[in-house]
């Protein structure tokens, strides 16, 4: 499987994500998809030609082998990796509707020129409103997926062991017979690393439904303390203006009041008053 492929979608999410969901990724792909591909899938390439019983009975090795292990790790894990990282994908396309519909509004508004189209594609969006409900869908079905496949190699594989020998008596075997298992203590080192990194990612993610929760309740509460306090502070620069008005109309009558009053007492002014817009 392409997994830098994947990996090359998955990126354009990073940048819109959280740093929860930074973290997160970066746990899938450093200690799951690689670890899978670079160790796990040598460790269990020869499982069905290595998975051996003592008898000589054609068709025998196939039918236990198929009884005690249904699905091979790796590809269950592969299964599990792609599940839990399609719901990212909903946030990619989100996000790209979005950046969508903003070009095709600077568009309307005659700024579609390549700079701010450029600009669009480059900023981060904001995690609010309708793209908030797709980023929590995702990390809920991301935990479900995982819980989920939890779930599964536990009924699979009980314990999370890979046992030495295993003991089949399904036809066409002649009887019961004793099968061996390779490199039984190397798989299920490898199996409780890959469970261990998968909890890891599960409290992840709860951390990360958290986080928006708490956020998107803090942005509510600020959203619905902002606007009171917007409006007093608006009527109290609306008082404020009216109160330096009506000082301005009190100065501006006190002056006009003396002026009358110096020209009562000097009536020579007066006269060069009346001269002076006579002229």
């Amino acid at each position: 499987m392409n997994w830098a492929g994947l990996y090359a979608v998955l990126s354009g999410v990073n940048r819109h994500s959280t740093a929860i969901g930074r973290i997160w990724l970066s746990v899938i792909f450093i200690f799951r998809i690689m670890v899978l591909v670079v160790a796990a899938e040598s460790v269990w390439g020869d499982e069905k030609s290595a998975f051996t019983c003592n008898t000589q009975q054609p068709g025998c090795n196939s039918v236990c082998y198929d009884h005690f292990f249904p699905i091979s790790h790796i590809r269950l894990w592969a299964l599990q990796l792609i599940l839990v990282t399609t719901p990212a994908l909903l946030v990619a396309m989100h996000v790209a509707y979005q950046q969508h519909q903003e070009k095709k509004l600077l568009l309307m508004t005659g700024h579609g020129d390549a700079k701010h189209l450029e600009e669009v594609k480059k900023h981060k969006m904001r995690i609010a409103g309708s793209l908030w409900w797709t980023y929590v869908c995702s990390v809920v079905f991301r935990l479900l997926f995982e819980a989920v496949f939890m779930y599964l190699f536990y009924m699979i594989y009980p314990g999370y062991q890979m046992v030495r020998l295993v003991k089949c008596e399904a036809y066409p075997c002649p009887n019961t017979v004793d099968c061996f298992v390779s490199r039984p203590t190397e798989k299920t080192i490898f199996t409780v690393f890959m469970l261990v990194t998968s909890s890891v990612c599960i409290v992840l993610n709860m951390a990360e439904l958290v986080y928006l929760v708490v956020r998107a309740c803090a942005r509510r509460s600020r959203h619905n303390s902002n606007p009171s306090s917007g409006k007093s502070s608006f009527y109290g620069h609306k008082l404020s203006s009216e109160y330096k008005q009506n000082e301005i109309n009190q100065l501006l009558t006190e002056q006009d009041g003396s002026l009358k009053d110096m020209l009562r007492r000097n009536p020579s002014l007066q006269e060069k008053g009346d001269r002076c817009s006579a002229c």
